[in-house]
């Protein structure tokens, strides 16, 4: 199902989750992220089956859009089947259980059934433990979610980066710097698609970065010398080093890593615009 740009550009303007209860940052993280105090090997990950029926699916909305006159179909982030869409039959029926469960960034257990791309869901239900998103904290959300539904391929399980999104989510509820929290993100969404390169190197040379050196990052291929006639953005290598260490301490590497990534994600997009960075941009300079 194609993804509606306008659809996300009302969503960020006019939604905004319903306030739960208020728990501790690290409650969610020990309800959706499986305990490994108990086992003394970590269990070889079973790979999830189109077809199957699913249930008690760590979840989070990350967009939903109008179906026929009483349902909406769901585009949802879970950490084992990755990215699937589902059809909320009777959710916008004023009596529907799930018409106030379906918000997004608010953490769900969902259960569906089906083969086609398009699947049933058959229940939701709110997991709690999250702080709710509000003001620039909330727009940031929206923008990790557009980035998820145009970057991630339906039904391609990520755990990892859905962890990286649980934590992602935490930290712009408690304030901390959205500026780096994004780059983090970002990065990590990069890395779990396949498409970043490692930093530490050249790819021409397979030398090591040097920190006072000028580099430009192929978006196919990785960091090389920066050249006269380049007109990608130039980078130190010191912030190449301090991204790949997820330092963003210094303000330099906070201002290059933003022009990087922002062109290293227009690749990928492909040219298709991004409508929640645009608000971000006009509103933060992010």
């Amino acid at each position: 199902m194609p993804t509606n740009d306008a659809d996300l550009t009302v969503a960020v303007a006019a939604s905004a989750p319903a306030a739960a209860p208020a728990q501790s940052a690290t409650s969610l993280e020990a309800a959706l992220t499986p305990s490994l105090a108990s086992a003394p090997a970590p269990a070889k990950r079973r790979v999830p089956q189109r077809g199957e029926r699913v249930s008690e699916q760590p979840s989070f909305v990350l967009h939903s859009y109008p179906y026929k006159e009483t349902s909406l179909i769901v585009d949802m982030f879970t950490r084992d089947f990755g990215r699937v869409g589902l059809v909320a039959k009777g959710a916008k029926r004023p009596l529907s259980k799930l018409r106030g469960v379906l918000q997004t960034f608010q953490p769900l257990q969902a259960a569906w059934s089906g083969k086609s791309e398009l699947r049933t869901l058959i229940d939701a239900e709110w997991v709690g433990g999250m702080l709710p998103l509000e003001k620039t904290a909330l727009l940031c959300g929206f923008y990790l979610n557009e980035l998820l539904v145009k970057l991630i391929a339906r039904d391609d399980p990520h755990p990892a980066l859905f962890d990286h999104y649980v934590s992602t989510l935490n930290q712009l509820a408690h304030n901390e710097p959205a500026p780096i929290v994004l780059r983090k993100f970002e990065r990590a969404l990069l890395k779990e698609t396949g498409v970043a390169a490692d930093l530490t190197r050249c790819t021409s040379t397979r030398t090591a970065v040097e920190p006072h050196g000028q580099y430009v990052v192929d978006p196919e291929r990785g960091a090389r010398p920066a050249r006269d006639a380049d007109s990608w953005p130039a980078v130190s290598g010191k912030t190449l080093l301090d991204m790949e260490r997820e330092d963003y301490s210094d303000p330099v590497t906070q201002a290059q890593s933003k022009v990087l990534m922002r062109f290293l994600l227009a690749h990928q997009l492909g040219g298709s615009p991004l409508n929640t960075r645009q608000i971000l941009i006009d509103l933060m300079q992010l």
